[in-house]
């Protein structure tokens, strides 16, 4: 097959001075920050659906993405040949990692049968450009939102049959991600929630949610698939409410159903802006809880109540992102994948790569900026210092469990009014300009 993307070369680094659009200005692969190449930090992944798929409709218009290599059959050929497109953009690239939809790479067949011969079918083609190019699937996972039998939900649908449906593809997605050496698989309920509660009963939606997570766990165990489990939090859109609503929702959901052995969370910017949170605070819920595996990474429109899905390129975010990362030690199976579209607007082949290679050198500046301010110290001395009177004495017997109510109120009659401590807000905001 000839090139899709003739006129585009590979993208290398050139440096700060450089005012060529297709080349790094601050992502360098090889370059080492704190002991590990920049590229092992980072983890970099294109997601298949957004660069492949995505045909750039919003809900008054009509797509307008000019995709050369693609007749827009549902055919073997096409999505074959769509599968060598993207493997070119991820070696021009120099990205190591992709994610994918099963139903984005092979076609829905009339029959579930055919569907699973599809995607194996795929997986063929799939595996040889991997082989060929030194790719690595980061992590698979099913479509389980946009087939017309996921109205109402996949496994918190009110149909059995639909339960049962949604089992066998994830079971073949999870077939395939092993087959492609998957570092993990993602669930993420796109309609796993509720429009209203007038006919939801939402006990029994959220039993049979864990029920099929059991039993993929179950089944990762039978086929001997060592690859990391991971949920996605998202509050809302398409349904009125998300059962993995949030980094804390999905944390407690796990904590319920005796799940939380089994999966970390993949947190998505965009979505944590639709949880009213900021990003870092998701990062930072699901670090407590030694459960942070893998970042999608884009960000959302302030101003817009649904999932933008842009691409990041402010460095406050990708500094707090890297920030978290470090300090838990770095990405095991996860990474961070760009699940990001470029603007309807941005309708050319080439603005794939100038959407990449901005996200790219974002997180690369984020990565320098979180390592020196680690480096530095300052701000960890800060927090380290102002919760010292928790180290020793009363603090620590507080958190001991060594002492009550009885002890404490002897403790305070025998002390003055306690004295409290500014907490320096604009000192440590200025203390992070310093860096960026």
């Amino acid at each position: 097959m000839s090139e899709a993307f003739p006129n585009i070369p590979r993208i290398s680094y050139e440096g700060v001075d450089s005012r060529n659009p297709l080349a790094f200005k601050h992502y360098r692969p090889d370059e080492v920050v704190g002991g590990k190449p920049m590229k092992d930090h980072l983890r970099f992944a294109a997601a298949y659906w957004h660069t492949m798929r995505n045909e750039l409709t919003d809900p008054f218009g009509v797509g307008t993405s000019l995709k050369p290599w693609d007749d827009r059959s549902n055919s073997l050929d096409n999505a074959r040949r769509r599968a060598e497109v993207f493997f070119e953009f991820l070696d021009k690239l120099g990205l190591d990692f992709y994610c994918f939809h099963d139903r984005d790479v092979a076609p829905e067949g009339a029959t579930l049968a055919e569907s699973n011969r599809n995607l194996e079918a795929l997986v063929e083609t799939l595996q040889t450009l991997q082989d060929q190019l030194g790719k690595q699937l980061l992590w698979g996972t099913a479509c389980l939102f946009a087939h017309p039998r996921y109205m109402h939900g996949a496994a918190t649908s009110c149909d059995a049959d639909v339960f049962a449906y949604a089992a066998s593809q994830v079971k073949s997605a999870m077939d395939a991600t092993r087959a492609l050496n998957g570092e993990g698989y993602v669930f993420w309920g796109g309609r796993e929630g509720y429009t209203t509660l007038l006919n939801t009963d939402v006990k029994r939606e959220l039993d049979h949610l864990a029920a099929l997570l059991h039993m993929a766990v179950d089944y990762a165990r039978e086929i001997g698939f060592k690859g990391q489990f991971f949920i996605e939090p998202k509050p809302k859109e398409p349904t009125a409410h998300q059962y993995d609503s949030d980094a804390a929702a999905c944390l407690n959901f796990l904590r319920q159903y005796d799940l939380l052995d089994h999966f970390q969370l993949n947190l998505e910017t965009n979505h944590a802006t639709l949880a009213q949170h900021s990003m870092w605070h998701e990062m930072t819920v699901a670090a407590g809880a030694s459960a942070l595996g893998s970042v999608d990474a884009n960000t959302g429109h302030p101003h817009l109540g649904w999932d933008t899905d842009q691409f990041p390129t402010d460095i406050y975010l990708t500094t707090q992102i890297m920030l978290e990362i470090l300090r838990m030690g770095g990405f095991t199976k996860g990474g961070l994948n760009f699940d990001a579209k470029v603007r309807r607007e941005s309708f050319e082949p080439v603005d794939l790569f100038h959407a990449h290679i901005g996200g790219m050198d974002a997180f690369a500046r984020g990565l320098k900026t979180a390592h020196a301010i680690i480096e530095d110290g300052r701000l960890d001395d800060f927090v380290k210092n102002r919760y010292s009177s928790w180290d020793s004495g009363i603090g620590a017997e507080i958190e001991n469990g060594e002492v009550g109510f009885a002890q404490l109120e002897a403790y305070s009659l025998s002390h003055a009014e306690p004295t409290v401590e500014s907490g320096r807000q604009e000192m440590l905001e200025n203390l992070i300009n310093e860096f960026i």
